[in-house]
């Protein structure tokens, strides 16, 4: 079925194209949350998003480029620790213990 509807989907405009793994994607948001996705909407945002990025590239050294990668990259790999000794257990949703 979903090779059916991949066939039957429109030409992508050759300045930026759709992937097949994208259109999977899209296809998959309009199935199970029962939106319609602009597909040229998307498109438009794809070349914008990818000239932006061609601009930030352009205006750094590579030095610069890198400190800024690791940065996120560290930021998106933090842990985040959460004590629950230290919590009550009302805090945790639980009923407190009677004494």
């Amino acid at each position: 079925m979903i090779r059916r509807i991949i066939r039957k989907r429109r030409p992508a405009p050759s300045l930026a194209g759709i992937s097949l793994e994208e259109e999977l994607a899209l296809l998959r948001v309009e199935l199970m949350y029962g939106l319609r996705v602009n597909r040229e909407a998307y498109l438009r945002r794809k070349v914008d998003e990818r000239e932006e990025l061609a601009m930030r590239v352009r205006g750094q050294d590579a030095t610069t480029m890198l400190e800024g990668l690791r940065g996120s990259l560290e930021r998106s790999v933090a842990p985040t620790v959460v004590d629950l000794r230290g919590r009550r257990p009302r805090d945790l949703g639980q009923d407190p213990e009677p004494a």
